[in-house]
């Protein structure tokens, strides 16, 4: 196979992992819609539980959600900021940390993917065995809902909504992937300044929490969950060598000929045999 011919596979190699791949988690994505979809219809019991895990926090000695809240309230842009945050950072952020790895470090592109859906799909019968209403639904909370009083808003009307479901607050899957985001951006950089991913999980905390998404547990339940999938999956390999078949780092690379070695421009031979 000539260099060329190589070149012409390798990039439809490229394509039919590229769709392959957006595929799948276009799959994994509409699969978990429709399981957190299941888990609508029970309003007691998520009421119910809002007020556990309301005691439970305040038990634990933790501050109230209404008061990070009411740091910001005054402040529309603030508040503004913050929806905006919660509403259009989640997914666009997690997508385009997967397709810079997919692109560069294909190794972790593969880690990520699988940290991300095994986190998913526990996260998804949490929802189904705990469902739990979020603190902007709770009166007694004094938690406002940011989204309708200042917009945007991402939820419509929990009776009316056949899109989400608003009754599955833990664990909070916009903490949860935020932290494996800025995990996997750490693991696959090595300039000084990838700690800095870390302001990314550390602001969809204080976002989801003053805008009345999610407790504290909510976040804390998600990391939890996170340190299990870490702890059990095999971590990302390093080499080139150890990228799957059909991933880009792992192309094939084509072969350079070797110059045959010519007589007449071979310098003498060193040694006795030398005149």
């Amino acid at each position: 196979m000539t260099v060329v011919e190589q070149a012409g596979a390798g990039r439809r190699l490229v394509v039919r992992a590229a769709v392959r791949e957006i595929l799948l988690v276009g799959l994994l994505f509409l699969a978990y819609q429709a399981g957190r979809m299941l888990a609508t219809g029970h309003v007691a019991e998520a009421m119910g539980n809002a007020g556990r895990v309301w005691e439970l926090e305040r038990a634990l000695r933790l501050p109230a959600e209404s008061s990070v809240q009411e740091a910001i309230i005054d402040h529309r842009f603030l508040v503004r900021l913050a929806n905006c945050y919660y509403a259009y950072v989640h997914f666009p952020a997690t997508a385009v940390t997967l397709v810079w790895m997919y692109l560069r470090r294909p190794a972790h592109y593969l880690w990520m993917r699988r940290t991300l859906a095994c986190l998913t799909a526990v996260a998804l019968v949490v929802h189904l065995v705990i469902p739990l209403a979020p603190p902007r639904m709770m009166a007694f909370a004094g938690v406002l809902d940011t989204g309708h009083l200042y917009g945007p808003a991402v939820y419509g009307s929990p009776a009316a909504d056949a899109v989400s479901n608003q009754y599955a607050a833990m664990p909070s899957l916009h903490v949860g992937w935020a932290v494996a985001v800025a995990i996997a951006l750490i693991a696959a950089t090595t300039s000084r300044l990838r700690w800095l991913w870390l302001a990314h999980p550390v602001l969809t905390l204080a976002v989801v929490v003053a805008t009345g998404n999610h407790y504290w547990l909510d976040a804390f339940v998600a990391v939890s969950l996170l340190g299990t999938v870490l702890l059990l999956l095999p971590g990302p390999r390093r080499s080139r060598a150890a990228a799957p078949e059909g991933v880009v780092g792992a192309l094939p690379q084509p072969r350079t000929p070797v110059p045959a070695l010519s007589l007449a421009s071979s310098p003498p031979p060193e040694g006795p045999g030398r005149l």
